[in-house]
């Protein structure tokens, strides 16, 4: 008789291989054809909604890691909640304005000047919708679910007009104003930029002493003392007009080689060494105090005017000389002060970082090229004392790569100063997984100035006001009121495409426009003016989504971003923040911690990923990684990765095939009459269950991923699995010990499932589909298991056994080892009763535990090997084999040859006849 088919050996048409290159799209097609999704929302309508607000990303080129990092981490929240029982739907969005598009635009050959600006912007548009298209289908490849046939764009006119209704708010509130002010800007891209478009690289800048000769010294000096200054900026010095002084710092008036010089005192020292004086030749001649010198006023080196000594509280004795050049026109603390002294906002640089005639001689020069030549006319005129060089840190625009210059030009700004005590409290009242990212946010309020709003491009929403013939700025909320309900009908284009009469409203006048003409702005809003008024656009326009949000979830980099832009413009509007709880995410690095680039070669694309391996390999990755952090990904790691994976895979193609002659609903053990082991399993992935909710809810994924790791790999596949073989494939069908353990099976096969559908959300799928005996459609429409009360002392009994068992492992590796025997069934063990517990109340058999034949506790082994918990001596195992199940057996009838299987197992055969 052949004994294996006797055996219950596992049955599953699950296989080993996971195949996912091939599986995945036909799933996700499967899930379209059965409406999926929108079942899962009708499954919870009515019930608390959650609603993570969806970030956008900008529809411009390829998706990398990051894209994926961000879009599968919302995924598994939303699935996750979904899960729970929330009405949780999903509304991705695309950002589809701004200075991205233009410049792909510009790279792909499109002549901007040959086409007017209509024309222009609907190409904008042409080649934002395309990559809609191409990173919408990239993301649900990733198996991504949400509303993609009805995403949100900031270029939908319902969006525009809710956004145009979000600045006539804050206009309603005196929020918004005209002002020359210096702002960022850049000449490449000929517009002004917000600090979210900044990045910080090395530049190598000039930094020059130069000397302002007094001409009105106010009693406190002699004409020709000269009040030296310090700057990195030479092409700033035809913008001078004042030097500023901290009144309560303490100032030298010194000779030096029959020359008087004014510095700040702290810094005498380090002055003399920068510009080569010697010390020893310094003679100190007066000391003033630093409101002492307020109105006094020194010749300009260059031009043929004067300039203003001023005080101000940002002038400190870090470095130069603590006298500060001030150029109203081109620095935050230049143009503060230059209005409160009332100054000119002097800025003779144009769009394109070229010199207008205001800068006299230097007319036409570029601003870094007139450096040099600025630097050669101090040294003529006998002013430079002193020019070094020096690498430091600057502002850079994030697009063209080049250096920003600060330039005060005529701009439209939101005042964040009227505000910002309200959105501080609101930034309090958020919720932060990481405390430290609520101070970086409360900062970065903090320490931000006023808003400027405008830029200088097309591509866009326009800023819809208009400005009478004396040049009035026309700045009315009926009239934006008005300009909202055209755009919301017809869109934005009417701004580049109607007559200024027909954007106003009918019979408008104004006294600045006595014959009725008009111009209208031709700026357009600051993109983060777009995407920051989501939560009207999307949040407040659809009734099945809450405002405020319940999460906002992005990359680092958006607290000086879309985080900043939405909490301004919602506290300004609504005053609340649009969101409950803020969390954010790292940047995908590679294996080696560095920057992904393409010059580098060690870029990876999730479009690759997904042809090569699968959505759920990435998917993983994105479960091993401490987001929060910047996150690493290489080859070698996905290889990792996949290994886990397969683990994964076999573990429940096991369980699977180890229940497919089990029906819970006839066969399933009530608790109370489950093996203590099994009841000890129960209750430890009780214990698996608690813990993967609570980190759910902490978005805590990569101690998900270690633990599960943990209990697949020691829980189930080193122990109970392995334990169960004779248990599973030896007994009879329906014998009571395999009933139990399969009712426990049962159990972490379905839960440990359902735990992991929000992360891998195809494997999952196939695994239910291979279950008997489920009743959804989708493993998808099931809700995640309960939390469960644990029984802590049988846990810590069996794991204290657990050692045990670890230990009597240890003397059969050694046996093993020592050629005694071969697999642990030909083993006879001989164990001392540990201290802690007492064999007998596992009420387990120790053979089966042990994975041995034959067992014997003894009191004491004097030959015996000691281990951490308990004494134990191998030998081979006594009798004869089992045929059926292997184990050795002293039975009369197998010794005897009269047998060739234990009397367990014939009593299992001979019930089968």
């Amino acid at each position: 008789m052949d004994y294996k088919d006797t055996l219950l050996m596992p049955k599953t048409k699950f296989k080993m291989r996971g195949g996912l290159i091939n599986k995945e799209p036909k799933m996700q097609e499967e899930w379209r054809e059965m409406d999926l999704y929108e079942k899962k929302l009708k499954q919870n309508e009515g019930n608390t909604p959650y609603v993570l607000h969806d970030g956008p990303p900008y529809a411009n080129g390829a998706l990398h890691m990051g894209h994926a990092l961000n879009k599968i981490i919302k995924d598994i929240i939303i699935r996750n909640k979904q899960m729970q029982g929330y009405y949780a739907p999903y509304v991705p969005g695309w950002d589809t304005h701004g200075l991205p598009i233009e410049q792909a635009l510009t790279n792909k050959g499109v002549d901007r000047r040959s086409m007017s600006d209509l024309e222009f912007r609907k190409k904008c548009l042409e080649f934002a919708y395309s990559q809609i298209d191409l990173q919408r289908e990239e993301f649900k490849r990733m198996g991504i679910d949400g509303m993609w046939d009805d995403p949100y764009l900031t270029s939908k006119p319902s969006y525009e007009a809710a956004q145009i209704r979000v600045l006539k708010d804050m206009v309603d509130k005196g929020l918004i104003y005209r002002g020359k002010k210096p702002i960022h800007w850049s000449p490449v891209s000929e517009s002004s930029l917000a600090e979210a478009e900044l990045e910080y690289k090395d530049k190598r800048s000039p930094s020059i002493y130069v000397s302002f000769k007094v001409k009105d010294g106010k009693e406190v000096f002699d004409a020709n003392v000269n009040l030296v200054i310090w700057t990195t900026t030479p092409w700033t010095i035809p913008a001078n007009l004042a030097i500023a002084v901290h009144p309560n710092l303490n100032y030298v008036q010194f000779n030096y080689e029959n020359e008087e010089y004014v510095i700040v005192e702290d810094l005498l020292d380090t002055f003399c060494e920068e510009v080569g004086f010697d010390k020893e030749k310094v003679v100190r001649t007066k000391e003033i105090k630093g409101a002492n010198l307020e109105y006094v006023t020194a010749s300009h080196p260059l031009f043929d005017r004067e300039s203003l000594v001023v005080l101000g509280d940002h002038v400190t004795t870090e470095s130069g000389t603590g006298l500060v050049h001030t150029a109203p026109g081109h620095g935050d603390d230049d143009y503060l002060i230059g209005r409160e002294y009332k100054l000119d906002i002097l800025s003779p640089v144009d769009d394109k970082g070229m010199f207008t005639h205001e800068a006299g001689k230097y007319e036409g020069l570029f601003y870094d090229d007139a450096n040099k030549v600025i630097t050669e006319d101090l040294n003529e005129a006998g002013a430079l004392l002193k020019l070094n060089f020096y690498t430091h840190s600057f502002p850079h625009d994030w697009r063209s790569k080049t250096p920003v210059i600060f330039r005060a030009t005529p701009q439209w700004f939101a005042s964040v100063d009227n505000i910002k005590e309200d959105v501080l409290s609101a930034i309090m009242d958020t919720k932060f997984q990481v405390e430290w990212n609520k101070k970086r946010m409360y900062n970065m309020i903090k320490n931000r100035g006023d808003w400027v709003i405008s830029r200088q491009r097309v591509w866009g929403v326009p800023l819809p006001f208009f400005f009478a013939e004396n040049g009035d700025a026309i700045v009315d909320v009926d009239v934006i009121e008005h300009v909202a309900q055209l755009v919301e009908k017809h869109g934005t284009n009417i701004w580049f495409e109607w007559e200024t009469e027909d954007l106003l409203p009918e019979g408008y006048t104004h006294p600045g426009s006595p014959d009725g003409k008009f111009t209208k702005e031709t700026d357009i809003m600051d993109v983060w003016f777009d995407s920051g008024s989501t939560h009207r656009g999307v949040l407040d326009y659809r009734d099945y989504l809450t405002y405020p949000a319940d999460l906002y979830f992005e990359g680092s980099d958006q607290y000086r971003g879309w985080f900043n832009s939405s909490i301004i413009t919602s506290v300004a509007t609504k005053g609340h923040s649009p969101y409950k709880e803020l969390l954010s995410h790292g940047f995908v690095m590679d294996g080696k911690g560095k920057k992904m680039s393409k010059s580098l070669g060690n870029v990876i694309l999730p479009e690759k990923v997904m042809k090569q391996m699968g959505a759920d390999i990435i998917r993983l990755w994105v479960m091993s990684s401490d987001f929060e952090e910047d996150v690493r990904i290489s080859d070698d790691i996905l290889k990792q990765v996949s290994e886990v994976y397969r683990k994964i895979r076999n573990t429940f193609r096991f369980m699977l095939g180890n229940v497919a002659d089990f029906n819970p609903a006839e066969d399933a053990v009530a608790y109370e009459d489950l093996y203590e082991i099994d009841q000890f399993m129960y209750q430890r992935f009780n214990e698996v269950i608690n813990m993967v909710r609570d980190c759910y809810e902490r978005y805590d994924y990569v101690t998900v991923y270690q633990s599960l790791q943990n209990f697949i790999n020691v829980d189930l596949s080193n122990f109970y699995l392995d334990y169960g073989k004779d248990i599973l494939y030896i007994e009879k069908e329906d014998a009571s010990i395999r009933r139990s353990m399969q009712t426990v099976l049962y159990k972490i096969l379905t839960d440990l499932n359902k735990l992991l559908a929000p992360i891998l959300v195809h494997t999952t799928e196939e695994i239910y589909q291979h279950t008997p005996h489920t009743e959804k459609e989708s493993v998808h429409l099931e809700y995640l298991p309960e939390v469960a009360e644990v029984d802590t002392e049988l846990v810590g009994k069996w794991q204290y056994f657990l050692k045990v068992r670890d230990d009597v492992y240890r003397a059969l590796e050694v046996a093993r080892n020592e050629k005694v025997i071969g697999k642990s069934l030909e083993a006879k063990v001989y164990v001392t009763e540990p201290e802690e517990m007492k064999f007998e109340d596992l009420h387990g058999n120790l053979e089966q535990l042990f994975i041995v034949s034959q067992v014997e506790v003894v009191d004491s082994l004097e030959d015996g090997t000691e281990y951490d918990t308990v004494t134990v001596k191998v030998e081979h195992a006594e009798g004869e084999r089992c045929e059926r199940c292997w184990n050795f057996s002293t039975a009369e009838s197998l010794t005897s040859g009269e047998d060739d299987i234990c009397p367990r197992c014939r009593t299992v055969v001979d019930s089968l006849a």
